[in-house]
């Protein structure tokens, strides 16, 4: 463990991090509005799984190798561009549904905690700032480095979940409202559908930048 001082910057830095918004925080949103509460919650904890593998991998130098090969680091990104687009036009050309209808047919959680898992996984820009990130508060005279960023690593992936779920309960509110105006889950879940491929273009637009 690093000293109390370094270790509290740390807490401190990364809660900052895990609250501002970005692709992540936008995907539990998402997930919320379309399909209430649950579904972000559930979102937030796949999305931290996957942050757990990132922290293996800089725990033990994999994502040293994706920095150092260009294609293969725009080659995962471009795919989680594509996996989030499918997502964003799977409901955002869905057959339309009766106008009384309240609710659409509802997503099963465990998909909805895979796609979490991936989304996360192949976002190698996670990845990279995972490895920069851990090591600035990591001290070699306290210990084996590897153990001392996986367990920073876990600390900041368990904050990161906790800031997920909160974003999931307050967007969650407002999918309760939606759902007692007519039409209004159709509408929300077309909004929702364009806020996934507005992710996937920032992916793609951001790794060719």
């Amino acid at each position: 463990m690093p000293e109390y001082a370094s270790f509290m910057t740390f807490i401190f830095a990364g809660l900052m991090l895990n609250i501002t918004p970005g692709p992540d925080v936008l995907y539990i949103i998402g997930r919320s509005l379309g399909q209430g509460r649950m579904a972000g919650v559930v979102s937030a904890l796949g999305i931290g799984v996957g942050c757990l593998f990132h922290v293996g991998a800089a725990a033990f130098g994999l994502t040293a190798l994706i920095r150092a090969s260009p294609q293969l680091y725009n080659a995962i990104t471009l795919a989680g561009a594509a996996y989030l687009f499918w997502i964003g036009a799977n409901k955002l050309f869905q057959p339309p549904v009766p106008s009384h209808a309240d609710t659409l047919e509802r997503e099963p959680l465990g998909r909805i905690f895979r796609d979490g898992v991936i989304t996360n996984v192949l976002n190698p820009k996670v990845a990279l700032f995972i490895l920069a990130f851990l090591p600035q508060f990591a001290d070699t005279g306290r210990g084996p480095l590897a153990q001392q960023i996986l367990l920073l690593g876990v600390i900041f992936d368990v904050n990161g979940v906790l800031v997920g779920i909160g974003y999931a309960l307050i967007a969650g509110e407002f999918e309760r409202r939606f759902r007692s105006v007519t039409g209004g889950m159709w509408r929300l879940d077309r909004a929702v559908g364009v806020m996934f491929i507005a992710i996937a273009f920032w992916f793609a637009w951001s790794e060719h930048a």
